[in-house]
């Protein structure tokens, strides 16, 4: 989770590893899209002109802040309006930039809605430069008096999670003078990610190619997501050889776009008094270094599952050299596996029940009353997130729905998120209704797991079931294995930088092919990655979030455990999840995950993917076998 300065308060926001692809719904205008697909925005704001009342009102009241200066540490009461003050305004600002930031996400040309985001960074930034003086003025105490509040002032225990962290991370808390610094770096700190976003959403030009079929088409994201996954190789090759080569035009800028975020990555830690970019990024949310590196070790060390997997999909393609251009063609011929936005929502359905009667009406909430803004548009962000930043409402889903599976397997995903963030809000009170994306990725991958334990159980035809078990174990390499290549791949250009080395759009794509090449087992012949690759680290969003990506790998194995209890009928481990949903951020994310049932400082939950993965192989050369033997 991304926070954009210290006044928001954001619920999740994920973006999915894979962008959503389009299909013909990328011709249609918004305009023209049914309503009951698209947000009720109103649900926030009646109207841009109410919503700009509230920046007014909002505006007003942000310079109180500092009539509670000096007072922190005199009395509980004093604390606790202090606290409360800034918890209100936390709330509606939250509201106010969710507002600005979705109805630009609707259509990313329209610059209205940017300046309307920009306009209340600036403010955020200012208010953060005068909210400066909280964090050191209550450490000035000590634990002990803060812990006496408590206890004179009931009102204050709600607050026990965020100052009992506040004094866990005192080392990292700077004077008032800095902390005020800190904050008004925020007015630069993001221009990198924002630049990327503009140009790579918006303006980067698009090269025109002739397909096999003599189809004249613009390569754009939308256009490689939804070809990389033709069943026509020779069009795969085409459009990945022009996407990529396009990307490599712009490698100097893009190198330089990258690079600005690590520095300001660096700038942060640094300030702060921590060792490293990881370490900055990790020890607030009190979670071991030893984790993400143990994750990439891990996956190491099992890189033969990995070719496995990939010398399935040589041998279900038919083809002499299995290629990363490949990797989302479809292995199973004559299988189509499409479904309609309604037929997805059933199967969602469906595949939930063992979540219980509660959960299930919620969900059906979210897909009837308008919390899903489901086809691509043209301008609309591309990929797919929830965000449940709106406390007293409910949260959104933003969807780019083209009918694949994928696409199905996208929408359980982000309600996983936002039942979490609606189950949150609704149990915790606002200073612990947030949660860190460590946690977040749990909820969202534990329905993916029901919903392929669903549909499989209901499939009888060996073609239909190779198709859906290849499209779990592609979950495995896009969630487990691709996500922590991510992660190594940003680990080591953080500590590239860190070492004072140069990092530019060349160097970027130097160190991105020698770990791609890894994975994939290039060298050894298992799959051949086309030079060209070397550019898929500019593709990546991810990148601009600081050590984001390594929490979908460690999610996808906690999540597979809990899954496995939940679905036998475990009604303790049933209440335990639920209970895990409920829990916002009132516990650190390590002590969240222990009391769900799973360790994730073990190697547990690991072995248990990797044996979950290899059980999948099986059957899939079980029934391979059997189709070759008739």
């Amino acid at each position: 989770m991304k926070k954009i300065n210290p006044l928001m308060k954001f619920a999740v926001m994920t973006f999915l590893g894979m962008l959503a692809a389009m299909t013909t719904y990328s011709q249609q205008n918004r305009a023209d899209i049914p309503e009951k697909y698209t947000w009720n925005l109103t649900d926030i704001f009646p109207s841009d002109e109410a919503w700009r009342e509230a920046v007014t009102e909002l505006s007003g009241k942000l310079d109180q802040i500092e009539q509670f200066k000096g007072t922190l540490t005199t009395s509980a009461k004093n604390l606790l309006k202090a606290l409360q003050f800034n918890t209100e305004l936390s709330k509606e600002a939250s509201k106010i930039y969710l507002y600005a930031g979705m109805s630009s996400d609707l259509d990313t040309r329209n610059m209205k809605y940017s300046g309307m985001k920009q306009e209340l960074q600036q403010l955020f930034s200012a208010f953060g430069a005068k909210a400066a003086f909280i964090e050191p003025e209550i450490l000035t105490a000590d634990w002990a008096t803060i812990e006496n509040f408590m206890q004179e002032e009931p009102g204050l225990e709600i607050y026990r999670m965020n100052l009992a962290n506040m004094f866990r991370t005192k080392a990292h808390t700077l004077s008032e003078t800095e902390e005020r610094i800190m904050a008004l770096s925020g007015l630069v700190s993001g221009v990198s990610q924002s630049v990327y976003s503009s140009f790579s959403n918006a303006e980067l030009p698009k090269p025109e190619v002739t397909l096999s079929s003599g189809e004249t088409l613009s390569v754009g994201s939308a256009e490689y997501n939804r070809y990389r996954a033709a069943a026509n190789r020779a069009d795969r090759e085409i459009v990945f050889d022009a996407f990529w080569n396009n990307y490599a035009r712009f490698r100097g800028s893009f190198g330089e776009m990258l690079y600005g975020n690590v520095k300001a990555d660096m700038f942060r830690a640094r300030a702060r008094h921590y060792e490293s970019s990881l370490q900055a990024s990790l020890y607030p949310n009190n979670i071991p270094a030893e984790v993400y590196h143990s994750l990439v070790d891990n996956v190491n060390k099992n890189l033969p599952a990995f070719y496995r997997y990939l010398n399935i999909k040589k041998r279900m393609m038919g083809v002499d050299t299995l290629k990363y251009l490949d990797l989302y063609a479809p292995v199973v011929k004559d299988v189509d596996l499409k479904y309609s936005y309604e037929e997805a929502t059933r199967l969602v359905l469906e595949s939930l029940q063992p979540l219980g009667d509660e959960y299930v009406s919620t969900v059906e909430k979210a897909i009837n009353e308008r919390w899903i803004d489901v086809y691509p548009a043209p301008g609309k962000r591309s990929g797919a997130y929830s965000n449940g930043a709106h406390y007293d409402g409910h949260p959104f889903i933003l969807l780019n729905y083209t009918e694949l599976y994928d696409d199905v397997s996208t929408l359980t995903h982000e309600l996983g998120h936002t039942m979490q963030s609606y189950f949150s809000n609704k149990t915790q009170p606002y200073p612990t209704a947030d949660y860190v994306t460590f946690v977040a990725e749990v909820a969202s991958t534990f329905n993916e797991v029901l919903l392929f334990n669903h549909i499989i159980e209901q499939v009888k035809d060996d073609d239909v079931k190779l198709s859906i078990l290849m499209n779990w174990l592609d979950r495995f390499k896009g969630t487990l294995f691709r996500q922590t290549q991510f992660a190594e791949f940003e680990l080591k250009i953080h500590e590239e930088a860190e070492q004072g080395k140069p990092l530019t759009g060349d160097t970027f794509s130097e160190i991105y092919a020698d770990i791609v090449k890894r994975y994939y087992g290039h060298e050894q012949g298992i799959c051949h990655i086309d030079d060209y690759i070397n550019m898929e680290w500019a593709f990546i969003p991810h990148f601009y979030y600081n050590f984001y990506v390594y929490q979908y790998s460690t999610s996808f194995t906690a999540s597979i455990s809990l899954a496995e209890k939940v679905m036998s009928g475990d009604q303790q481990a049933l209440k335990n999840y639920m209970d895990f949903l409920s829990a916002g951020g009132s516990d650190y994310p390590i002590e969240l995950l222990k009391k769900a049932g799973v360790d994730m400082t073990s190697s547990e939950p690991f072995e248990k993917t990797i044996a979950a993965m290899n059980k999948v192989m099986d059957e899939i050369e079980h029934i391979l076998n059997k189709k070759e033997k008739k």
